[in-house]
């Protein structure tokens, strides 16, 4: 083989099934996405708008900096541009603090089942993965702080979890923290950090911006609804983010992309929309497989996660058939339980009533 050996060790991500390849496989005329964590609303007018005025311009490179999306995110977070890094989606600054941090013989510290990008980016990077179990399907910082040793280089923390929907507090947290050593990176990936910004013992991570080693992501593909231009950003002290930026590719950022987080950054109401639209879905669902006596995680985020009892897959393939896709949670290793996002309205009743008809035998 030409490839090199690490890559050999890495099982693909498999991302949850389109709309339009369920269509034709089972010949469907129409079907339902509940699998990937999107906003099931589509991006606002402004951001519409914004997009439509930017294409005239495409025969052009983007802005490398993202000046202006910069300058926005530095008005919101009260820093300053040098400590921002643009990514192709979150997922890449994940990637970059593995390209310009970890070495061969490094450790990399998360959780399990988590996120699963921080492994499989960890692999590739030729870095050992240290996993620690979940507790109550929780991040167990403590046992996680038991874990560190001098070889670790980054902690991952995703909070709210992908797939779980819990998070971690602001005690346990600033327990955590105290215990982590200089050498150490934590980083924080708040790709749901909107839904959960409201709860009051959620932590403020960039308390620690300036006194630990200390990375958050977010991303516009959730609440905002740019999932299909990949848009995320990383904050960090200043000379964190200049090495990010040391291995960043040029123009790793398109310019629709640049434009339409600007706007979508800017739309207070459409993210309060968007929040109302998650939080009655969550308690329509909550209320509905409750009555069908199935658990539930209580989810921080756009997902709940449902323990299915019985075979996952074979209730994946049910669903699907019927045009709802879901995402089967085998691949994490929470065989017995599904995925599902909330969608609007409509779709959590087409869901809902699949569900039931499933559980019937139909």
């Amino acid at each position: 083989m030409l490839a090199r050996k690490e890559i050999l060790k890495v099982k693909p991500y498999k991302p949850g099934k389109p709309i339009e390849e369920v269509k034709r496989e089972l010949g469907l005329k129409e079907a339902i996405k509940l699998a990937s964590n999107e906003n099931a609303l589509s991006p606002s007018s402004r951001v519409i708008s914004s997009i439509e005025k930017m294409l005239k311009s495409i025969n052009r490179y983007p802005d490398e900096r993202c000046f202006y999306l910069k300058k926005a995110l530095k008005s919101k977070h009260k820093l300053s541009s040098e400590n921002i890094v643009i990514g192709n989606g979150s997922d890449e600054v994940i990637v970059l603090a593995l390209r310009a941090f970890a070495n061969p013989g490094d450790e990399v510290v998360t959780a399990k089942p988590t996120f699963l990008i921080y492994e499989i980016a960890s692999t590739i990077a030729g870095v050992k993965v240290k996993t620690v179990p979940l507790k109550d399907y929780r991040y167990d910082l403590n046992s996680i702080a038991g874990a560190l040793t001098k070889n670790t280089k980054l902690v991952f923390i995703a909070n709210p979890d992908n797939p779980t929907g819990t998070y971690v507090t602001a005690r346990e947290v600033d327990a955590f923290m105290r215990k982590v050593g200089k050498d150490t990176i934590v980083f924080f990936d708040e790709a749901y950090f909107e839904f959960a910004e409201g709860l009051n013992d959620y932590p403020c991570t960039l308390n620690y911006l300036n006194k630990k080693n200390v990375i958050i992501s977010r991303t516009f593909s959730k609440i905002y609804a740019l999932a299909g231009l990949r848009i995320g950003y990383g904050l960090a002290n200043k000379d964190i983010i200049s090495a990010m930026d040391r291995v960043r590719e040029p123009f790793n950022v398109n310019s629709v992309a640049q434009v339409a987080a600007l706007a979508a950054i800017k739309d207070r109401a459409y993210v309060q929309a968007a929040k109302r639209l998650v939080k009655e879905g969550k308690e329509y669902i909550y209320k509905n497989i409750t009555e069908m006596a199935y658990d539930y995680i209580p989810s921080a985020t756009n997902f709940v996660l449902i323990n299915v009892g019985g075979c996952s897959k074979t209730l994946y393939q049910k669903l699907l058939k019927k045009g709802v896709i879901v995402r089967d949670m085998s691949a994490w290793g929470l065989s017995g339980f599904i995925r599902v996002t909330i969608g609007t309205m409509k779709e959590n009743i087409k869901f809902i009533k699949a569900l039931k008809t499933v559980n019937k035998g139909g």
